[in-house]
Formats: structure tokens, sequence, C-alpha cells
């Protein structure tokens, strides 16, 4: 009986830290992402080596939009004159993200979002995994 309980005890620790809090990846969302790919199935991948354009994300109090923007060499954005309506709402223990624009509405739901990493999954099951964009310059590079 007890190697039961402590299996069962362990099946739930093992779980229950693979589960994101979706209050902490909605604080994680904004700010700029890169895809990197994305997975049309198991088989069906499509990786992203170089990208023009990067994501900008800025929520706040669930509500607000997704851009994209080009990185330039100064270290300043090209903005869209486009945006995404976004809400973002907890619903079932998942942080679902619904966006609207003049042409169209869909839902994703975050799987992961950190400091780093962002994944969504959509409707079709398409899941797109995005990492943190990073400066064409760095800190140094600006200081010279």
């Amino acid at each position: 009986m007890n190697k039961y309980l402590g299996g069962l005890i362990f099946a739930f620790l093992i779980t229950g830290c693979n589960n994101q809090d979706p209050s902490e990846q909605l604080d994680d969302l904004n700010g700029y992402w890169e895809i990197e790919r994305v997975e049309f199935s198991k088989d069906s991948i499509k990786e992203f080596k170089i990208n023009e354009n990067v994501d900008f994300i800025d929520i706040k109090d669930g509500n607000g939009f997704r851009k994209k923007v080009r990185p330039q060499f100064d270290g300043t954005y090209t903005v869209t004159n486009d945006a995404e309506k976004v809400v973002a709402k907890i619903e079932e223990g998942k942080l679902i993200l619904y966006y609207t624009t003049p042409f169209d509405s869909w839902k994703e739901t975050v799987i992961k979002a950190d400091e780093d990493r962002l994944s969504v999954k959509n409707s079709s099951g398409k899941i797109y995994h995005y990492k943190r964009f990073t400066p064409l310059l760095s800190d140094y590079e600006e200081k010279k």
C-alpha cells in the first residue's frame, strides 16, 4: 500500500511541476518575440533560421495588441500599421489569447511562456515556438 501511495505522490509532483501558472505566463508575454519553428504535426516542422520581422506583444490588464516590427541595424524598429487586438483570459487553468482584426478573429492557447521562450497552439493544432528577440546590436557595440 505504501508503494502505491509513494508512486501516486511522485506522479503528482512530476505532473504538477511541469504545469505553469497561467498568470505567470501572462507576466512573461510582453516584449519582442522571434519565431523559431512551427509544428504542423509531430512529423512536419518548419524551422526559421533568419527573420526579417519579429512580433511585439503588449498586454496590460488582459488587453493589448500584437504587431509585426522590423529591427533595424541602428537598434530602432520599423513598425507596421496593422495590429492585432489581443484579449488574454485564463480559462480552465489555461492562458488563452483571443485575437481580432477587421478581417478575422481567432484564439491561441499558451503552452509555455517564460522570460526566454513562448509556445502557443492555435485551433488547427499548429504549435508556434518563439524565442525572446535579441537586438541586432549588443549593449557593448552600442557604447562604442
